[in-house]
């Protein structure tokens, strides 16, 4: 009898391993991904593992809507099983064996309410990108044409009106045209940014999680959506320094004869969270320093001992385990304080 069944996804065609409870290969099966779930509901209950990989959190949910227990697993844990010979059949039957390890680590199922509030934000960042090459472009035509504008962004933006005058700056009017037709999709791309910006906020005010992790320095309605989006439930962390290594902002270590050595953060997990944080980071360190509050007197005592940007990543890291303590006791934070309240 399948005691775990092992899944691999594909765009179109899924392979499919089911395991005994010796650990045997009972069954290998290659089908197409919109026949696994009546598939599955003709098997006997077993357990179902996937890699947490683009469409497993859909598919997930569904199985769990059959009773069956779900389990999905970073796709760099499951590679170790993985016999030689990779192919999709030995990914699924490493999927299945992985499953099985009492030390695995899984990722938690994400609703769809979470998932969508992640394509909003990956929406977003596509834009910004969008809008930055836009500049950076607009930028080195002027340069090309020995027009030097200040840096920053709204500097460039003051400026274009009058370099776009053909008269002042010797421009083509071909260049010109080309000029005014990038300032006006710089324009749509702000504008395009702002209202998700407006719908994040409207998000701040309304969901009770993002409107508490709001009050924390360093956070914004961004931050503060993105990691209630990617982090679900954060009691399936154990601790709040389980956060802060699952965003990547834990030291890593090399150790060796018994003499640990720290080396630079380990830059796991989401990216996309961990960069925002930085940045919030450095956005709320000239604050908190001038505080009289633990933080402050810690975060002075770090500026003195080590560089400024070392400082940003340890707030980063403190400001994720202050979170986490937010958003499981379910209490605000004291600014007065410097931390969450005791209780």
């Amino acid at each position: 009898m399948i005691v775990v069944l092992g899944i691999d996804l594909g765009k179109n065609l899924c392979s499919l391993v089911g395991l005994d409870a010796a650990g045997a290969v009972i069954l290998r099966r290659r089908m197409r991904r919109e026949g696994v779930v009546a598939f599955v509901a003709g098997l006997p209950p077993c357990l179902v593992a996937m890699e947490a990989s683009c469409g497993a959190h859909h598919l997930g949910r569904q199985l769990v809507a059959q009773g069956r227990e779900v389990r999905l697993m970073p796709p760099e844990y499951v590679r170790p099983y993985v016999k030689s010979h990779k192919n999709d059949d030995r990914d699924a039957e490493a999927i299945a064996e992985a499953a099985t390890r009492p030390t695995m680590r899984f990722v938690a199922l994400k609703t769809e309410a979470q998932l969508d509030l992640q394509m909003l934000h990956r929406a977003r960042e596509r834009l910004v990108g969008r809008r930055t090459a836009l500049i950076n472009q607009l930028r080195a035509t002027l340069l090309d044409r020995g027009v030097a504008v200040p840096q920053g962004k709204r500097a460039l933006q003051r400026a274009l009106p009058q370099i776009l005058e053909p008269a002042d700056t010797g421009l083509s009017g071909r260049i010109v045209a080309l000029l005014t037709d990038m300032l006006a999709e710089w324009e749509e791309l702000d504008r395009r940014v702002a209202a998700f910006d407006t719908e994040f906020l409207a998000l701040a005010r309304e969901d009770d999680a993002v409107r508490r992790l709001v009050a924390v320095p360093g956070f914004g309605p961004l931050t503060a959506s993105a990691l209630v989006a990617a982090v679900g439930d954060a009691r399936r962390f154990k601790r709040a320094r389980d956060l802060g290594a699952w965003l990547g902002l834990a030291p890593r270590q090399a150790t060796t004869g018994g003499r640990p050595r720290l080396l630079g953060i380990s830059r796991r997990g989401d990216g996309y969270i961990r960069k925002m944080l930085i940045h919030g980071a450095r956005a709320a360190l000239p604050g908190l320093v001038a505080r009289e509050t633990t933080t402050g007197r810690w975060l002075r005592g770090l500026l003195e001992r080590t560089h400024k940007n070392r400082v940003v990543v340890a707030l980063a890291h403190k400001l994720a385990r202050i979170a986490w303590a937010v958003l499981v006791r379910g209490e605000a934070f004291d600014a007065d304080r410097g931390a969450v309240p005791a209780g």
